[in-house]
């Protein structure tokens, strides 16, 4: 489906049209953009070891932060709703942060297992990234891509996100 396509879930059991399950029980809100039938919801306390599992199986060559349960498990505690999850039949297939810090939303860390890309599955936790970042009052999401990643930043572009040509990214490591 296209990206002007999407059906936003809210209070519904199943989705008619490709049978996904969204997560409006547990945070309200998902999206149909899958023939696949996965959740899309907010992680739980306890799955940081899935979590950092996902990572392991999907993290771009590009990140270079190492993932530690600790932060993983702080993420969880102090910003509930920030982590998203796909879930398959109790099996995690995708992750996404996004972040509020006030001012701006921020999205990265998306990975989705690559058996299961291409599927509308981190199309689906984007767009539920943006609801959860909207609800928090954000009106502008950056997406932290690397530069050289090929295969994200298409995604990103079809997404919506075009790359900033004004505004780079300075980081050190503490």
């Amino acid at each position: 489906m296209a990206y002007s396509s999407w059906v936003p879930h809210v209070g519904t059991n199943w989705c008619s049209l490709c049978r996904c399950r969204p997560s409006a029980g547990v945070i309200g809100y998902g999206v149909c953009l899958s023939e696949q039938e996965y959740t899309v919801r907010a992680a739980q306390p306890g799955e940081a070891p899935a979590i950092l599992d996902l990572w392991q199986g999907a993290r771009s060559s590009h990140a270079s932060t190492p993932d530690r349960p600790e932060d993983v498990n702080r993420l969880l505690g102090e910003m509930s709703g920030s982590l998203l999850v796909a879930d398959v039949g109790g099996a995690l297939v995708g992750a996404l942060i996004a972040a509020w810090d006030g001012w701006r939303g921020n999205m990265y860390r998306l990975a989705v297992l690559r058996e299961h890309r291409r599927r509308g599955v981190g199309l689906a936790l984007v767009r539920a990234g943006e609801e959860h970042l909207r609800r928090k009052g954000a009106y502008r999401i950056t997406a932290l891509v690397g530069y050289e990643d090929e295969v994200a930043s298409a995604f990103w572009e079809s997404a919506g996100y075009p790359r900033d040509r004004q505004i780079g990214r300075r980081v050190r490591n503490l």
